[in-house]
């Protein structure tokens, strides 16, 4: 990495914080896995700095709990999936892409309460709590329609 690199790793960084924190209190309406899609559409793999730098300061802010443990495998799959679909550049399909990684965001969730509590309760888990899941698919939609249309 050179210092421009650096650099640049660092606002990014920032701007998902600030994006994070400012409308943190909507229910699973959000513009992180946006501005993850397009981080990794844009700087490629060093797209994973900048996400891991997200979650090193989200645990600073909020605590190394659960949902620290989450955002550790989370958004590397979101950057998978947006690796694997990078030649898409229909705004549509980035939105069903955004919105049904919203929708499954609980199933991502629930893997840790699988190894916690077993099978059962990682299911009571990611069912208690679909309906948060679908707000967060249509956000997810609608933002990816929006600021890549």
């Amino acid at each position: 990495l050179h210092i421009k690199d650096i650099a640049v790793i660092g606002m990014m960084s920032a701007i998902l914080i600030a994006t994070f924190l400012v409308i943190g209190f909507l229910p699973n309406i959000e513009l992180v896995s946006l501005l993850i899609i397009l981080y990794t559409l844009v700087f490629g793999w060093k797209a994973i700095f900048i996400i891991y730098t997200f979650v090193l300061v989200d645990g600073i802010i909020y605590g190394f709990g659960l949902n620290w443990v989450l955002y550790l495998y989370v958004w590397l799959i979101l950057f998978l999936i947006a690796r694997l679909f990078k030649n898409l550049r229909s705004p549509f399909y980035w939105g069903i892409i955004s919105g049904l990684f919203g929708l499954f965001f609980g199933a991502f969730d629930s893997l840790i309460y699988v190894v916690i509590g077993g099978v059962n309760t990682g299911i009571a888990h990611w069912v208690a709590g679909i309906g948060y899941d679908v707000l967060h698919c249509i956000g997810n939609f609608i933002t990816a329609l929006l600021q890549t249309n």
